[in-house]
Parts: structure tokens; sequence; C-alpha cells
């Protein structure tokens, strides 16, 4: 069977099938007549759990230190309280119920009340609760138990959709790739594949109804198809297609220590997006000039709780110190969309991406943002920060987010704690609004960063996670190169920088065009640096600047995509 949909991170991958998808933990209310046989079901399914937890977190110690592994000594020790335990085995024996029923009863009984406690402790201590009922309910009805972080054979994930929790579990060792029913280029499962530098395809639409566990797959990351069951001949032609990929990849890798300039001298950076500390060996190994974005979410995203002012500390002067005195932009907390907390407990909305998310959360949850900004402004003087607030929509909000920084700089200060000084403050461009009014914006930002994945949505009014309106993804499209050209020459007016750390930026289409609009920096998924580096090489700027001016006045994206092939040779 052949799956055809959006290529979302470049190479070839082939391997066995892995069906990542959320267990079915539905059950139905029983009376029981043998009590002892369902409370030895009971103590069997917390035996197989325990031994679990036991493993994922020497897994987990290895691979990412004790400070992570310790939320699973928080679930053993929910296994093994001896209060829910009896609890449940007493609901068994005296209402002779099936031990499903016993058991979520009781597990909901302590959340809720753990849920009604004051203070963070006893209120993580009932998402603690709520993980181990999944786990448990896994062995009690006999379903599979999902866990990426566990997978220690070569597999392509096979799954409806993965959240970004789970990307960050994907170790890169046995994960060669992954397909997906749903998502875009730019929904952030395709981003992290692109960071973890693994092969992926999404918006396949149906390939979960087709696919089964171990069956042999081909990702063609490069085509955006997903070849099922392939034929012997089918596979050595990919074989071959993945070695000439990475031949030419050894060949970008002769720029990894040069920096980026043009055939006519003119030089720009080129910066990273990164998600963790983790991520600076790939930034480093393909010649980063700098940090364009740090997604600071990835770090609450991978808790069950808010992290601590220390553990962010810890993680963002790893980062400057292993950046040296290279630009390290950080992006403040960016929750909301597709990026959600459980433990936030936030309300539905009907349409999240216009939600309360982003900056207008930090701004209503202010603890949760002064903690960040400490943490921030204490790990400064390890390197050459910069701090940018993400979907700013009006300069009042800008304003009082730069007055919360400063307020918390200023409790620093008084206590003698070292912080930088200079550093510069900028905010994400996303809105086509906050584009045209750059200009007012350029008089107070120090920066700017165009963050196109969703500025290319907003202006389209195309949800970029919706694969039926993925044509609208439109990167060329003259309306938003002209958005582009109004943010830098606002912010070029006010002597500021511009650069931009959405997809679009290592996109080898658009390059040539942001070259010619005066982009200083771009910043990308690590893997596409080199890329790009060796395509900016070939590239003279003021051949640029007149192409950019002449596409300007086209009308569609396909009309300046066809421009731009036929100019630039691609």
């Amino acid at each position: 069977m052949n799956f055809q949909g959006i290529a979302a991170s470049s190479g070839i991958a082939i391997a066995k099938a892995y069906i990542l998808v959320e267990p079915n933990l539905s059950f139905n209310k029983k009376t029981i007549e043998d009590n002892k046989k369902e409370i030895e079901r009971f103590r069997s399914a917390l035996s197989i759990a325990k031994r679990e937890l036991k493993d994922i977190r020497e897994f987990v110690e290895k691979e990412f230190g004790a400070s992570e592994a310790a939320i699973f000594d928080a679930h053993i020790l929910v296994l093994n309280d001896p209060e829910l335990i009896t609890t449940v085995e007493e609901k068994i024996s005296l209402e002779n119920v099936n031990v499903e029923y016993a058991f979520k009863e009781t597990t909901d009984m302590f959340i809720a009340m753990f849920e009604g406690m004051d203070g963070e402790y006893m209120q993580q201590r009932a998402g603690d609760i709520r993980d181990v009922t999944k786990r448990v309910m896994t062995h009690l009805l006999g379903a599979k138990v999902v866990n990426p972080s566990m997978i220690s054979e070569e597999v392509i994930i096979i799954a409806e959709d993965l959240t970004p929790s789970d990307t960050a579990q994907l170790n890169r060792k046995y994960v060669k790739g992954f397909a997906t029913n749903i998502g875009g280029r730019t929904s952030h499962s395709a981003i992290m594949a692109r960071s973890l530098e693994i092969p992926a395809v999404v918006g396949t639409r149906e390939i979960t109804q087709h696919i089964q566990d171990g069956d042999m797959v081909v990702v063609d990351g490069l085509n955006g198809i997903v070849q099922v069951n392939p034929t012997f001949e089918q596979i050595t032609i990919y074989e071959k297609k993945h070695q000439k990929y990475m031949e030419q990849k050894a060949e970008w890798a002769k720029l990894v220590n040069e920096k980026t300039v043009t055939a006519d001298h003119h030089h720009v950076e080129l910066a990273a997006n990164i998600g963790n500390p983790e991520d600076l060996a790939e930034v480093i190994s393909n010649g980063g000039e700098g940090i364009g974005l740090y997604r600071t979410e990835f770090l609450y995203m991978s808790k069950d709780r808010l992290p601590t002012e220390d553990e962010q500390f810890e993680a963002y002067k790893s980062v400057l110190q292993g950046m040296g005195n290279k630009p390290v932009v950080v992006r403040t907390l960016d929750i909301g969309g597709d990026k959600e907390l459980p433990y936030l407990k936030l309300s539905k909305e009907l349409n999240p991406f216009l939600g309360f998310r982003a900056i207008r959360l930090c701004l209503e949850e202010k603890h949760i943002f002064r903690t960040q900004l400490r943490a921030l402004l204490r790990a400064s003087s390890f390197g050459n920060l910069k701090i940018m607030f993400p979907m700013v929509a009006t300069l009042d909000e800008f304003r009082q987010a730069t007055a919360i920084l400063k307020e918390e700089k200023h409790k620093l200060l008084e206590k003698g704690a070292v912080v930088a000084e200079g550093i510069e403050i900028g905010i994400m461009v996303e809105l086509p609004s906050t584009a045209i009014l750059a200009d007012q914006f350029a008089k107070e930002v120090d920066f700017f960063s165009i963050g196109t994945n969703d500025l290319i949505q907003y202006t389209m009014a195309a949800d970029r996670m919706n694969e039926r309106v993925s044509y609208l993804y439109q990167p060329y499209n003259p309306a938003i190169l002209r958005l582009v050209k109004i943010v830098i020459d606002a912010s070029h007016r006010e002597g500021k920088w511009t650069g931009m750390c959405g997809e679009m930026a290592g996109d080898e289409i658009a390059i040539p065009l942001l070259l010619g609009l005066g982009l200083d920096e771009f910043s990308m998924s690590a893997s596409a640096i080199l890329k790009a580096r060796t395509q900016i090489s070939q590239l003279k700027q003021s051949d640029m600047v007149e192409l950019a001016n002449e596409v300007l006045q086209l009308r569609t994206n396909e009309e300046v995509a066809r421009v731009v092939r036929a100019r630039c040779h691609l």
C-alpha cells in the first residue's frame, strides 16, 4: 500500500511499524461472585504496573537525569499506598463489584480530594493518581500500554497525531521516523521531527486504518510518501535514495565552520530553533550561529507540574553557556492552541488558536510568568540572552510584559543577584495587526522575530493543523511577503533588527526572497542550517533585492514560486 501525505521532515526511513494509539479504557459495572479472584486481578495489575514504572524510572534517569526520573518515584508511592489499596479491596468485597469499577471509583474520589486541597504539592498528587490509574486500567482491561520513551527497537511510529509531549519522549536511536493521519508541515510534531532529524510524513488521513504493528514501512520524507510492506525491489530503490540524500548532507557539512555570506559578501545570521538543552549538540554540529528560538514550553510539557524557578534557571543557564557568546533568543511560555498543559486545567475553548494563550495567559497567570522571568534574568549573566514575548497583539501587552520583567529585575538586584545589562527585549510578529503596526512597535522593542507559521495561519484564516485546508499554507503569497516587508522595513528605520523563526526561514524558495527583503536573521531547525548556508553562498543579495521587488507585484503563491524557481534554478 502507498499513502500520500505532507513531507514534514526530510530523509528516508525503513523499519517496522509501531502503532501509537491511546488505549480504550471503557468498561461496564458488573456484579461478581468471586471476590478473591477479583482482588487477585487487582494485585496482579498493581504488580505489573510497579515493574513497568521501575523500568521507566531507570531508563529516564539514565537518559535525562535524576530530577526527571523523580516523578516515577511518586507514581510508585501511589501504587504502594495502603489506604488506596485497602479502599479498593473493601469496595470489591462489600459491594461485589468488578475491580475496574472499584478502582476507578476509588481513584476518582482521591483525585477530587487532592484537587480540592490548597498547595501545589497536594494538587500534584492528583496528577500522579490520574496517571497511575490509566496505567493500572490498561492491565486490568488488557489494553496496550502507550509509552514512546520505552521503545527499544528500530521502528516507524504510526499515529493519529503526535502531541508535543509524545515527540519529546521519542528516542532517535530507535524511532527512525513517523507517519500520522493528521497535521501539516508546521504542526508541532513536524517541527519536532525536524529537530530530531528523523523523516516524517503527516496528513495521510487514514494510515492508521490500514497498517498493523510489525508491518514493514518506508517513510519518504522527501516526497511525502509512506510505503507499507514494500517489495524487495522497492526497498532497494529507497535505500539508494537514502544513500544519495546522505551524500548530499555530507556536501552541505563542508560549510559547518563558515559564516553565512552571500556571493556578494552580504552576511546574514543562520540560527537554530530548539526545544530543550539537549538540542544544543545538533545546533553546534550543524554550524548554528546562535539560537533564534528557544521554545521554553517543552520544559513545562515534559513535567506533570510547573517547573520550579531553579529547574528553569538550570535549563536556561546550560543553553546560554553552551552557546558561548552567541545570541540566544528565548521565547517566554507559549502555551495554547495545540500545546496544552493538563495540570493547569484551563477551560476548553471553541477556537484555542484564537484564545487564551501565550502572552495572554502569562499576563493573567502572573505567578507563572514572574517565575520564568526571574529564572531567565538569573541565567542572563552566563551568555548572550535575548528575551521575546509571543503572540503580542497590542502595545499595551508589550508594555505590561516589559514592566513585569523590570520589576523582577529590580527585586533580584536588591537581593544582590547578578543580572546582565542590556538584555534585548523583542516580540514575535505572528498577527497581521502587529505586522501592520510594526512602525509603532519598532519604536519600543529591540527586535522582531517573525513567526510565519502562525502569521500565515492567521492571515489566510486557515488552521495549520487541518490538512484539508493545507493548500492555504502559502508562504510565498504576496500578502505574506508584503507583511514581512512591512516588519523588516519598520525595524530598519529604527535601527533595529528582524529575524524569522517560522519554518519559512529554512524554505529554499523563500530564502532568496527573504534575502532580498532584508531579513537579518534566519532561524530554523538545526538540520536545515547547512543546506540553507550552501544556498545563500550561491546567491547575490543585490539580485535578490530585484527579485523580491518583482514578486511583490505578483498575484498568487504559485506565480511567485514559479518565478523564484526559474531565476534561482531550483
